[in-house]
């Protein structure tokens, strides 16, 4: 059975070429003579005369015109999986699903992608923004193969690569928009702007805050870091957030003291990190950060 596929490939040929055994041998880069085996060799494993000679060529029986038009289609779709296959396993080429933070959108990691692109062009990236716990959930169903995600999750492999420090952002205007570094204390009177309970930011601003002694005041909740800088720029309120090499006019960003307010980075992988590409991805992320 496994010399199937080639046999029905030379009845494919054989069936476009119109049954000029030379030209269909050449087409697939095979002598005539291998030509000729593969039909014996298909007529032998089912039992049926494929073809009638007629001179110099051959006619296809009706049975075999029938099979070779069935086979083509299963034909090339199975050579295109082949060709998809050879194509991942080239560290010059293939396909990488690669996921990062939804706050890393700015800054550094687009630089190295962008790097990693000029470095390797025939490798594609099909790149998802989430946030950490959805990126861990698509590395253990194997919809990614490369993911930065905060923070690391013992539930799938990783390395730690670094830290993200967290920052106080504040209104233009605000009382406080001079201060060079703060105390999270000193926020206690302050609204809150936050993302839902599911996001780790969140639950690590309800943490750092009632360890500073206060209960944070939620005024918005929403998903979109960048719409929450817009909203404080418009004076809804303050947040904890990442630098943002963007940033937004109406906003200050002033650092916390002591120097603890920050997030680990890591560097996760799925077991379809496999491929030479995904491999090379990685490498050069370990070698960056």
């Amino acid at each position: 059975m496994a010399e199937l596929a080639p046999q029905l490939r030379a009845l494919d040929a054989l069936a476009v070429h119109d049954g000029h055994m030379t030209r269909a041998a050449h087409s697939l880069g095979i002598p005539q003579s291998s030509m000729s085996r593969r039909i014996h060799g298909l007529e032998k494993t089912l039992g049926l005369t494929l073809l009638i000679r007629d001179g110099r060529t051959v006619r296809l029986t009706p049975a075999a015109a029938r099979l070779a038009e069935r086979a083509r289609d299963p034909l090339h779709a199975l050579e295109a999986a082949v060709d998809v296959v050879a194509e991942e396993a080239d560290a010059q080429h293939g396909i990488v699903r690669f996921g990062f933070p939804l706050t890393m959108g700015s800054g550094r990691l687009p630089t190295l992608i962008a790097e990693f692109h000029r470095r390797a062009p025939g490798i594609r990236l099909q790149i998802k923004q989430a946030h950490g716990s959805q990126l861990t959930a698509d590395l253990k169903a194997g919809d990614l193969d490369v993911a930065v995600v905060i923070p690391a999750s013992d539930t799938v492999r990783h390395s730690v690569i670094g830290t993200q420090p967290v920052l106080a952002v504040v209104p233009a205007t605000h009382r406080l928009a001079g201060r060079k570094r703060l105390r999270l204390n000193e926020l206690r009177d302050e609204p809150f702007i936050a993302n839902p309970m599911s996001y780790n930011l969140r639950q690590l601003t309800e943490t750092w805050c009632r360890t500073a002694g206060f209960t944070p005041s939620i005024a918005v909740e929403i998903t979109e870091f960048a719409t929450v800088r817009e909203l404080i720029g418009r004076g809804l309120g303050i947040a904890l957030l990442p630098h943002d090499e963007r940033g937004t006019p109406d906003t200050v960003e002033i650092a916390l003291t002591p120097n603890t307010y920050r997030r680990e980075i890591a560097l996760a992988w799925s077991p379809t990190a496999a491929t030479p590409a995904s491999r090379r991805l990685l490498r050069y992320l370990r070698e960056q950060f």
